[in-house]
């Protein structure tokens, strides 16, 4: 049963990261055609932009090497498959396979430039402009994604204005989209508000912005919500909760996929997405990953299908 707020939107748009962000963490490599069945599943489930993978060099992330392979396989699936790159080669290789919607991964802070990146924040974005100028003139769109935007496990909380000053020169790159990213899981539902508008007061507004939480501290749908009513329409989610960060260790898993579907249904917001499919795909990876998804809305429709089963 859905109850409509005055102040949501109709529609939203989940840009799912589980097979990047969520693989990208996992001590065993996935096989590529279990990386390929997954996407299939989540595009049969209704998600309609899903983020395939990295061209990443293989040493930094292992993980991902196969996304050459993986790419070639996904031919005939109905849903946007953006990839993040990391440098000028990482576009090469995917603009070489026809990828027209990239991303590119900077930081809000010194530490996660340097952890991360092995850069400082003007090095990443002076890495990240040429990057950012060859995407758009092949005609592809450019996602930026900005991390530690709320805190950061070196430096601690990290003040609006600083965040405000680094997405507005990554949006002056030339990104069509700034996701925001709380990286360790520390926003509230306040600070979100207050980022935001700090945002739009600068000229970004809430049609530019994409929110990618993590549920640290139990906050990721309550800081969603907040998003959404200062206009965000598309949300970051993980399927089952998959994902953390191998530069951040305090990072817990993504917003579940599953967790996002189930309040956004009881707002009467359209996803497109059938969450009893989502839920088995998430399942089923879990079954592939060795254990159990960490989302309590997959644990609580998959326990209530194996009581239906007795």
């Amino acid at each position: 049963m859905a109850f409509p707020a005055d102040d949501m939107p109709d529609r939203i748009r989940i840009h799912e990261v589980g097979p990047r962000d969520g693989l990208q963490n996992e001590k065993t490599v996935v096989p590529t055609p279990v990386k390929a069945e997954f996407i299939r599943r989540l595009a049969d489930a209704g998600l309609r932009t899903i983020e395939a993978t990295s061209f990443v060099h293989p040493k930094w992330v292992p993980q991902l090497a196969d996304a050459e392979r993986l790419m070639a396989m996904l031919d005939g699936v109905e849903a946007r498959l953006p990839v993040l790159v990391p440098n000028e080669r990482g576009l090469e290789r995917a603009l070489a396979l026809g990828v027209r919607e990239i991303a590119v991964f900077g930081s809000a802070t010194e530490s996660f430039a340097k952890a991360n990146l092995n850069r400082s924040v003007d090095e990443s974005l002076a890495m990240f402009e040429p990057v950012v100028a060859r995407a758009r003139d092949a005609g592809a769109s450019v996602r930026g994604y900005l991390s530690m935007c709320f805190g950061d496990p070196w430096e601690g909380p990290v003040p609006v204005a600083q965040v405000v000053g680094v997405a507005r020169r990554l949006f002056d790159l030339g990104c069509t989209e700034l996701s925001l990213g709380d990286t360790i899981g520390v926003a509230t539902p306040g600070h979100v508000t207050e980022l935001l508008v700090s945002l739009h007061q600068v000229g970004i507004s809430a049609d530019h912005l994409a929110v990618h939480f993590h549920d640290t501290y139990g906050q990721a749908l309550a800081n969603t919500l907040s998003a959404l009513q200062s206009g965000v329409t598309t949300v970051d989610a993980s399927a089952g909760g998959i994902g953390g960060c191998p530069y951040a260790k305090s990072a817990t898993g993504n917003l579940a996929t599953e967790d996002l579907v189930w309040m956004l249904n009881g707002l009467g917001i359209d996803t497109g997405v059938d969450l009893d499919r989502l839920t088995a795909t998430s399942v089923w990876m879990a079954d592939h990953l060795g254990r159990p998804s960490p989302s309590r809305t997959v644990r609580a429709l998959s326990h209530e299908d194996s009581h239906e089963e007795q």
